[in-house]
């Protein structure tokens, strides 16, 4: 598999595989599972020449990255990058709460039965990433995120004091182990593009991951974030490529964009993308997966799975040769930004 290499900011280098693994359907996002198959499913990455591993104490209270350590267990640790995040610390005595309906960000149908409490202090970063070496077995991460400081998940009106509270308090945290060399990198990990762009000029970021915002339905990170990054040398990893659901599994019934069941225009555009792959004989998985890797600043996709098969799928999918007649075809038929690039 295609790796891609990212100079630190304290002269570390980190070797990302192109697709990456990303746990957060491993914390029983959508339904509960089975924890051999999840094991299985981390596994099977390695297998499949994955290197790259992302997670989060969000993902299921701290069950995904349980999950991830365990398949994780007889990986040689310094052939994987391994990634983790902040802004969430569990609580085991205490009961969790049900989902908040104000905000678009969901919760989790299953997960550890611990109640998450916000925190980008200082001390919450340093008390969150023990809590996840805990958690995962593992005896360092390679990167650090912020997580989730933006709109989705705070609401408008307190998204600006956690952002303040993050670069005052987690940032400093983090700048430290980074200068320490107890971690090799760095970032944020945001599901807005504008708040991306106001992470990236406020902090000297090595990493980036964005999800959503940089999709064949989506594209509002390549106008002012994308090139930031380029500027900034910070390596993007995109999650949230297929939109929920929707460009993996096409326009069907009860398709999912963002979390939601997809509206109308968005099920119509879909539909014509579908009859631009067949003409080209592709699938819109593989334009999906394709498209996203083209851009300069991506260092990796980080795809989520459930099964092994999953896995499998999404090597292979990401490393097929899409004609490069399908891209302007697209581009002709307004389906796709005419500045984005398609390699």
């Amino acid at each position: 598999m295609q790796t891609r290499i990212l100079k630190a900011r304290n002269g570390e280098n980190l070797a990302f595989s192109v697709v990456g693994l990303g746990t957060g359907p491993l914390g029983d996002f959508f339904t509960l599972l089975d924890e051999r198959t999840c094991i299985s499913t981390v596994e099977q990455g390695l297998a499949s020449g994955i290197r790259t591993f992302d997670s989060s104490p969000h993902y299921g209270n701290g069950l995904a990255e349980s999950r991830m350590g365990a398949g994780l267990r007889r990986a040689p640790r310094d052939q994987i990058v391994v990634s983790t995040k902040i802004g969430r610390i569990m609580n085991p005595f205490i009961k969790k709460p049900e989902p908040r309906k104000d905000v678009v960000s969901p919760g989790f149908a299953g997960g550890f039965p611990h109640a998450p409490r916000f925190d980008y202090s200082y001390d919450g970063a340093m008390r969150s990433i023990e809590h996840s070496l805990l958690r995962t077995g593992l005896d360092r991460f390679d990167i650090v995120l912020i997580h989730d400081c933006d709109v989705w998940t705070h609401g408008p009106e307190e998204a600006g004091p956690r952002f303040k509270e993050a670069m005052a308090g987690a940032y400093l945290a983090l700048d430290k182990l980074r200068n320490e060399k107890v971690v090799k990198a760095i970032g944020f990990g945001i599901n807005e593009a504008d708040t991306c762009v106001k992470f990236a000029k406020a902090g000297d970021f090595d990493v980036a991951m964005m999800a959503g915002r940089y999709s064949l339905l989506d594209q509002t990170g390549l106008q002012e974030f994308l090139p930031l990054a380029l500027q900034k040398n910070m390596g993007v990893m995109l999650a949230g490529v297929f939109n929920s659901g929707i460009l993996a599994t096409g326009a069907q019934p009860g398709a999912k964009f963002d979390y939601a069941s997809a509206p109308a225009e968005i099920v119509t555009k879909v539909k014509k993308i579908e009859e631009i792959c067949r003409a080209h004989d592709t699938t819109i998985r593989q334009a999906a997966l394709q498209f996203s890797m083209a851009h300069p600043a991506v260092v990796s996709i980080v795809l989520g799975a459930v099964t092994p098969e999953e896995v499998k799928a999404n090597v292979h999918d990401a490393s097929v040769t899409i004609p490069k007649g399908f891209w302007s075809d697209l581009k002709a038929a307004g389906l796709l930004d005419p500045a984005a690039p398609t390699g």
